[in-house]
């Protein structure tokens, strides 16, 4: 079997599954009164969503892991070989880093699900603490460090600068540590922020995870073709339901999930400063966010955006729903292309030489 067979199978499967899911999660989801609560400091019109099924994160990541055990053992029978020549350049084996990227995807969902839980018996938006959110998601954050640590997925390759392996000295080790839990925890809690309209971070997950299949040929490793795939069939599977007027709403659990899911493929492709470029969209709602909070702190509460995240920012300016999914993907993508081309370019092939 080819990897492009395999990337297929794997598209197919993620989005049939999650597709299917929604005819049966969705209705339970109303039974038991999982409906999304919609804050008052939020835009006006965002009341009509109250009480729309949250937590359908389920969904994908339902469809996203049977489709990732059913490819990788497919594959892997017909004689395929997850893991590629980059495994022999770069120190580290790439089988752990798929199984501990779908465990850190988990985790974090896992984190999530119970305050959504929590949201739910206490009818807010909000039940744990800040202080209670952070401690679990760095608990997640540390282990899946520690994992990359020990299994010694220790080298990054930085466009232009060449192989960095960070288990040189005690001060690489240092620098590997503080940079990983700072990619991690920002970036999983980017995509969260994205989370804040109908189909926005469906869809602009979608292309970082087609950017992300087209790493994994230039890389020739197929492990990370399939990952790639199974992110894509089932955010595309999950637009179907979340696409304005939203049937269904991801919530924490499918957000988190999401995040996990994206710095895993920044740490499978051993470039995880890609996820600046390629995940540009959730960069710019997080630092929308700090810019806000840190300007009315300074200015004893001035603004510089009508509201965080900046998607938000955007609705009261007078854009609708959709055309900020339109504009903010198109953005992505861009960011996409820059990535791919910085990989590429940035002398990578060379090293094969």
């Amino acid at each position: 079997m080819s990897s492009t067979v395999a990337l297929a199978i794997s598209i197919i499967i993620a989005f049939g599954i999650t597709v299917a899911l929604g005819f049966v999660v969705i209705p339970l989801l109303r039974k038991l009164k999982f409906g999304q609560t919609i804050l008052d400091i939020g835009p006006s019109w965002h009341k009509s969503k109250q009480g729309t099924p949250n937590m359908g994160g389920i969904m994908f990541a339902v469809g996203i892991i049977v489709s990732l055990i059913v490819t990788v053992l497919t594959y892997s029978l017909s004689g395929g070989e997850l893991e590629s020549d980059y495994s022999a350049i770069m120190q580290g084996k790439e089988k752990i880093l798929l199984i501990a990227g779908i465990d850190l995807a988990l985790a974090f969902g896992i984190v999530r699900i119970t305050d959504d839980f929590i949201k739910k018996k206490h009818k807010r938006n909000e039940r744990l603490t800040p202080k209670q959110k952070t401690v679990g998601q760095l608990i997640m954050t540390f282990g899946y460090v520690l994992t990359l640590w020990l299994s010694h997925n220790t080298s990054w390759y930085i466009p232009f600068i060449g192989t960095v392996n960070f288990e040189k000295n005690i001060f690489t080790a240092i620098i590997f540590w503080v940079l990983s839990v700072f990619i991690i925890y920002g970036c999983v809690n980017s995509v969260n922020f994205t989370d804040g309209i109908d189909g926005l971070c469906s869809s602009v997950t979608a292309t970082v995870a087609i950017a992300f299949i087209v790493i994994s040929y230039i890389e020739s490793f197929s492990g990370l073709t399939i990952f790639s795939g199974a992110l894509l069939g089932g955010v595309l599977g999950f637009l179907c339901w979340n696409w304005r007027p939203a049937k269904v709403f991801m919530g924490d659990t499918g957000s988190l999930f999401l995040g996990g899911m994206v710095v895993a493929l920044g740490y499978l492709c051993k470039c995880p400063i890609l996820l600046l470029p390629i995940g540009i969209v959730y960069v710019c709602e997080t630092m929308s966010d700090v810019i806000q909070i840190g300007y009315f702190k300074i200015t004893n509460g001035k603004r510089i955006f009508k509201m965080a995240p900046i998607h938000h920012h955007f609705e009261l300016c007078g854009w609708n729903e959709k055309k900020i999914c339109v504009v903010f993907t198109t953005v992505n993508l861009i960011g996409c292309v820059i990535g791919v081309l910085l990989l590429y370019y940035g002398n990578f092939a060379g090293r094969f030489a």
